[in-house]
């Protein structure tokens, strides 16, 4: 199943709620259960974002649904990643050319 990293950082309404973002997080995770994947790790960082999820989906389409879904709640904005083990990174090199 493919690996997502998705940071984030909240917008001025997750900052005002953000005694919540514990509870916001549960229910991300739901959400990744609930639509076929698992959520490998959530956590708030220091630095230039507030947060990251790390998760596998079935599929990009799948990811891109639960982030779309997660967005329009209107506390974080986020920039989202493909992540590759290296497993799959040894499949992407085998294809290279010279």
């Amino acid at each position: 199943m493919p690996t997502f990293v998705c940071l984030f950082n909240w917008t001025d309404q997750g900052i005002k709620n953000v005694r919540e973002t514990t509870k916001r997080a549960e229910k991300f995770k739901a959400a990744i259960k609930k639509a076929g994947g698992t959520t490998k790790g959530i956590y708030w960082t220091l630095g230039r974002y507030d947060g990251l999820f790390v998760f596998e989906a079935p599929d990009e389409a799948t990811a891109t649904a639960i982030m779309l879904s997660g967005g329009m709640l209107g506390s974080v904005r986020t920039e989202t990643l493909r992540a590759f083990d290296a497993a799959e990174m040894d499949i992407i090199l085998g294809k290279m050319r010279a």
